[in-house]
């Protein structure tokens, strides 16, 4: 089956409106008022609980890829984690990114980065995405689990919900670091594996496609930038494959297997 492409898709007037109130939001950051090093390390603890164990180790690795396997209780969890990074419910995530390894760097990926980097960074997601109908197709192993249909449906009630603890607990500091800030972070260190590892780096691998690693988005986003690698052995658990490629969340995974609580751990076979 193909998905159908459009030369002028439409704008999704919902999404920009979303994403401006957001880095408007994120802007109050800059307030003398808004300040405080408790905001900012609520902000930095949440960036590694929602960009880190969310929706590098939960959503992309562990759901999407299933490079191993944990407790479902732990599974639940990550992909909680996951949707507290605001980037749309578990099944949406999932879909577009398994359509984008189908399809990669093709007129079918969503985010193909030969339309450009605004495109791929930003871009896709103000137009209708005409790999949208397919997300279904694409998330039959989790589309009847009742505890990712709640997340899915629910993924902005979620993030309000936390918006109202962290006033509770810091005040409008707290919300606007801990939400509009981090969120927004979160956001772009995200985009950056869809755009700037289609450009910036070096290539490790024939993979088909214009895939790159690239050390700094590696850091930004606890392993994600070794991205080549990671196309030419999508379901390896590690994607940093040299001995300096540092990743993160292949660190994590180890820790995890040593504690019992990650299985089946999937890895390139050397010869």
């Amino acid at each position: 089956m193909t998905i159908a492409t459009s030369t002028k898709p439409r704008l999704k007037w919902y999404n920009i409106l979303f994403f401006v109130v957001l880095h408007i939001g994120a802007m109050f950051a800059l307030l003398p008022s808004n300040f405080s090093w408790a905001a900012v390390g609520v902000a930095l603890f949440l960036y590694w609980v929602t960009g880190g164990l969310g929706i590098t180790l939960g959503f992309h690795r562990l759901v999407t890829h299933r490079s191993f396997q944990t407790p479902k209780w732990l599974e639940y969890f990550l992909a909680f984690c996951g949707t507290l990074a605001c980037q749309g419910g578990p099944f949406e995530w999932v879909g577009n990114h398994r359509i984008h390894h189908l399809h990669s760097d093709q007129d079918a990926d969503p985010h193909d980065s030969n339309k450009g980097f605004w495109w791929s960074h930003m871009g896709w997601m103000l137009h209708d995405s005409p790999a949208a109908s397919e997300v279904p197709r694409f998330t039959k192993d989790i589309a009847d689990d009742p505890v990712y249909q709640f997340l899915q449906n629910n993924y902005i009630l979620i993030q309000v919900a936390l918006g109202v603890v962290l006033l509770l607990l810091g005040g409008w500091p707290f919300v606007v670091w801990g939400i509009f800030a981090r969120v927004v972070w979160v956001y772009h260190c995200t985009w950056l594996v869809n755009s700037a590892t289609h450009k910036f780096g070096y290539r490790s691998h024939e993979s088909g496609d214009n895939s790159t690693n690239c050390w700094w988005v590696a850091l930004l986003v606890f392993g994600e930038g070794w991205h080549n690698n990671h196309h030419a052995y999508q379901y390896s658990a590690r994607h940093g494959l040299q001995w300096w490629e540092i990743d993160l969340t292949w660190m994590t995974i180890q820790l995890l297997q040593a504690l019992g609580l990650a299985t089946n751990v999937k890895l390139v076979e050397k010869s």
